[in-house]
């Protein structure tokens, strides 16, 4: 059964994307079978795994709204991992999700007839908490927080907590935290130095120990539709993505033995 993991920050530019994009082909270069669902009517992460916005007939949406199974939508991309890809329509989908039944369920019902084909199912969530984003939570097992170390980080994030927690209490008992994620850091940056021991303080070990380096190579990847463990295999982002997907695996089979 799929581990499915929202990766999400309602703060945008911490790396959401570009996270949901690298973690999915690094799990699937360690043989995992994945499947990353594009959940931002931008479209970013659809982009950044190869595909063009007008190579598509059927997309999230019509998943969402129940014109189409997962299986008839999802694109194998390259680099041997699956993608449910979205387009600026996903933006008019949501307003019509707000005038469905059981709207907040429409993604985890969608999932059910996958969940056994793939080992994880990463969500590409958008910047806001908004239905697509209630609906990733409603659907995930855990939540992945992308965070840069900068002033307001704590403060964003003390917003996004109190909203997982409202999930948890009210529709999906069972969400986790599935870890903090350090992003864009700069180790020679006393702020951000300052910002990731509050960070370490305040949650323990629900902060990966891989960190994501500013580094230019994963700044560029996107502009060349994949992902920077293709992209540019001996950069320092490339052997961060690749850390973190071995820290998860970790977790998750240290979990599942348990």
């Amino acid at each position: 059964m799929a581990k499915i993991i929202a990766v999400a920050n309602q703060k945008g530019g911490v790396g959401k994307t570009t996270t949901s994009v690298n973690l999915s082909a690094s799990l699937a270069a360690t043989k995992h079978r994945v499947l990353m669902i594009d959940l931002d009517p931008q479209g970013n992460a659809t982009v950044g795994s190869g595909i063009r916005s007008d190579s598509f007939t059927q997309s999230v949406n019509d998943v969402l709204l129940g014109e189409a199974l997962v299986s008839d939508v999802v694109i194998r991309t390259q680099w041997k991992y699956d993608v449910l890809p979205t387009n600026a329509d996903l933006t008019v989908a949501e307003v019509r999700l707000l005038q469905m039944q059981d709207r907040e369920q429409l993604l985890k019902r969608a999932l059910r007839s996958v969940q056994s084909i793939y080992d994880f199912i990463i969500i590409d969530c958008p910047p806001a908490l908004n239905m697509l984003t209630v609906n990733a939570l409603v659907a995930a097992d855990s939540v992945l927080v992308p965070i840069q170390c900068e002033y307001f980080a704590l403060e964003g994030l003390s917003s996004l907590l109190g909203s997982i927690d409202q999930i948890k209490k009210s529709v999906n008992p069972g969400l986790q935290i599935e870890g903090l994620l350090r992003t864009m850091y700069d180790g020679r940056n006393r702020l951000t130095i300052e910002v990731s021991e509050q960070l370490l303080q305040h949650f323990g070990e629900r902060v990966y120990q891989t960190v994501i380096p500013r580094n230019v190579r994963v700044a560029e990847a996107p502009s060349h539709g994949e992902p920077v463990i293709t992209y540019d295999p001996r950069s320092q982002g490339a052997a961060a993505y690749l850390a973190l997907a071995g820290e998860i695996i970790r977790r998750y089979s240290a979990v599942a033995v348990a």
